[in-house]
């Protein structure tokens, strides 16, 4: 998560590479631009927050593990994955904030969950490892650099290993300008379902959407056909 230069007229997309990202959008005087390849809008990186006021916006989170509300808000993403994990299955909740609840959820439901978080639990350790899932609610808008943290995810995913995504996804029905998502001025990148398929493609990953706003990739088994790069992603199942 680190800031990138001044651009005034296109970008290079921060997950695909494509260059020309042309302006898309104005709000607050921060301009966002839109990848005409993987369709992510993302925030010129001259608006980007420094270390320490990103710190204190999420100090200001008040995420409870004991709070009713929050914990049925993640299950929307920790029920369908513990539906597809085998028990014992060991994982990662990557951006786990302040108040880390999701691993506690899973290690719950029989699910030993470390955490990471590069401000509140920053234990490089834990990313040396390899585990049977990663999950990562509402921290992929965060991401300055998403390519370089899908390929990280890659890297810690074990053959046959899920990623749990959730995060507030950008459809053609909202209006971007108006959009609550965008108010936080730490939410610097937003997908569409056409970038989630995208990511896919590029990892080949299977790609499931069981609720609104949450994706659950699957990287392929050790004995599957590798993936290459480009070509069809796979088959979005939600």
């Amino acid at each position: 998560m680190t800031a990138g230069g001044e651009a005034e007229h296109s970008l290079t997309c921060p997950l695909c590479g494509t260059g020309g990202a042309a302006a898309f959008a104005r709000v607050g005087g921060d301009r966002y631009h839109r990848c005409d390849r993987c369709a992510l809008v993302f925030l010129d990186p001259a608006a980007h927050l420094d270390a320490a006021r990103e710190r204190a916006r999420y100090e200001t989170h008040e995420n409870d593990a004991a709070d009713p509300g929050y914990r049925a808000f993640l299950d929307r993403l920790a029920v369908p994955l513990a539906a597809r994990l085998d028990l014992g299955a060991r994982g990662l909740d990557y951006g786990s904030g302040p108040g880390p609840t999701l691993s506690v959820m899973l290690g719950e439901r029989g699910f030993p969950t470390a955490v990471y978080d590069p401000f509140f639990a920053p234990d490089e350790e834990v990313l040396r490892a390899t585990y049977d899932f990663v999950t990562c609610t509402e921290t992929a808008e965060h991401f300055f650099e998403p390519a370089v943290e899908f390929e990280r995810f890659d890297a810690l995913l074990r053959p046959g290993g899920w990623l749990g995504l959730m995060t507030g996804l950008f459809t053609e029905d909202i209006d971007f300008e108006t959009w609550w998502y965008v108010r936080d001025p730490t939410h610097v990148a937003f997908y569409a379902p056409e970038t989630l398929r995208w990511i896919a493609g590029r990892f080949a990953w299977d790609l499931e959407t069981p609720a609104d706003n949450v994706a659950l990739f699957r990287k392929p088994p050790a004995d599957s056909r590798p993936g290459t790069e480009s070509g069809t992603p796979p088959a979005d199942r939600g």
